[in-house]
C-alpha cells in the first residue's frame, strides 16, 4: 500500500488544523459530535487559503482551499454549511485563547462594522463548542 503523505497546511488552515485536529483523540469530542455532519469555512480575506473544517460523525479534518478566484469559495462549489470570513489579524484574535476570551460584544461590534462576515450563524456557533473542549 502506498503511503499517503498529508499535505502540509499553511496560513490560517495550518493554524486551525493544529488547534482542532487533536480533538480526534478526545473522547468527549467523539461523544458530543458522534451524530454531527457539518462543514464550516473559515476564510482569511487577505490570505491565500481558506480553511474548511469538516466534522463527520466524531471525526474532524481541515482542508485548505484557494480563495482566489472568489468563486472557489461559493457554497455550491465547496458545500459549506457555515461561513466565517475576516482578515487574518481578526482570525488570530478569535483563535488565540491563551486565557483571553473575546467577548460577545466585541464580536458583535466587528460584525456590525463589517470586519467579520458570518453566514449560517447556527452552524458557525459549533466552533465555540469545539474550542471549549
Amino acid at each position: 500500500m502506498p503511503d499517503e503523505k498529508k499535505k502540509k497546511l499553511r496560513g490560517v488552515p495550518g493554524i486551525v488544523s493544529k488547534l482542532v485536529e487533536p480533538l480526534n483523540e478526545n473522547e468527549k469530542f467523539k461523544e458530543n459530535f458522534k451524530d454531527t455532519e457539518v462543514k464550516i469555512l473559515l476564510n482569511a480575506k487577505d490570505g491565500k487559503y481558506a480553511a474548511l473544517i469538516n466534522i463527520d460523525n466524531g471525526k474532524i479534518h481541515v482542508e485548505a482551499i484557494k480563495n482566489k478566484p472568489k468563486k472557489n469559495l461559493k457554497k455550491k462549489v465547496v458545500g459549506w454549511d457555515g461561513l466565517l470570513e475576516a482578515k487574518t489579524p481578526t482570525f488570530l484574535a478569535l483563535l488565540n485563547h491563551d486565557g483571553d476570551d473575546i467577548s460577545i460584544g466585541k464580536v458583535v461590534g466587528k460584525i456590525l462594522t463589517g470586519r467579520i462576515k458570518i453566514r449560517s450563524i447556527k452552524k458557525v456557533l459549533i466552533l465555540l463548542q469545539l474550542f471549549r473542549l
